[in-house]
């Protein structure tokens, strides 16, 4: 049974993979090419952390490869790969109903990727946002969240993040904001485990008001 929850925050700092778009089968079908093409022992076998920075991947995968290659080989991969993105519950209207300087995207994916993702699933597209090549850090360091509250003018401590995996969880509760946690590559349980302020299952369970202040949400937290 959800409970409904009403808080109020200055914005909000979404992570994309997982909780704006659902990318998994790009996600995996693109690491085993990538494997197998660098020659990592049972490629079909491997599965990437999610909400991690490709760097940080490549490193766990194939310690001391080219990063400059690795990833330029990655990316034209998955950037190439977006027929099957899917656009999740509640967020094309959650979106529409935020006004533009309350929100950014703050990914672990590339600015080519996000956009190739983004444009697939059509979603609008910030203005700023924080990918990785923005940050020396990636999640679950706070760093990324710390830098997209920077980028909407927002004291982080007052906006909420909405992650959908331990990493960016860690991240956003490192970086001093409270954490929607939205089911799907984690179960309520892990994400529950993770931290998360709250739970819901997708982002239909999740209104925004816009107020004098800023922004008032209705969450049917699980």
């Amino acid at each position: 049974m959800a409970e409904i929850v009403t808080v109020e925050a200055a914005g909000l700092l979404f992570d994309m993979d997982g909780v704006l778009v659902s990318s998994l089968g790009s996600v995996m079908r693109s690491w085993r090419t990538w494997a197998e093409h660098f020659g990592v022992p049972n490629p079909q076998d491997i599965v990437v952390p999610h909400g991690t920075r490709a760097v940080d991947i490549m490193e766990s995968l194939l310690p001391g490869v080219d990063k400059v290659v690795g990833l330029k080989f990655i990316e034209d991969i998955e950037v190439a790969d977006v027929h099957d993105i899917q656009l999740l519950d509640g967020v094309k209207v959650l979106l529409d109903s935020l006004p533009t300087d309350r929100w950014t995207i703050v990914t672990s994916a590339t600015r080519p990727l996000l956009l190739a993702r983004l444009n697939a699933a059509g979603l609008p597209i910030p203005d700023e946002l924080i990918t990785a090549e923005d940050v020396k850090r990636g999640k679950p360091d706070p760093e990324p969240y710390r830098r997209g509250a920077e980028i909407i003018k927002q004291d982080v401590a007052q906006c909420i993040v909405v992650e959908d995996a331990p990493n960016g969880i860690g991240a956003g509760l490192a970086a001093g904001a409270r954490v929607i946690g939205v089911a799907g590559t984690h179960t309520v349980p892990e994400l529950k485990a993770a931290g998360a302020t709250w739970v819901v299952e997708t982002l239909a369970n999740v209104k925004a008001t816009v107020t004098e202040a800023g922004l008032a949400l209705e969450i049917a937290a699980v």
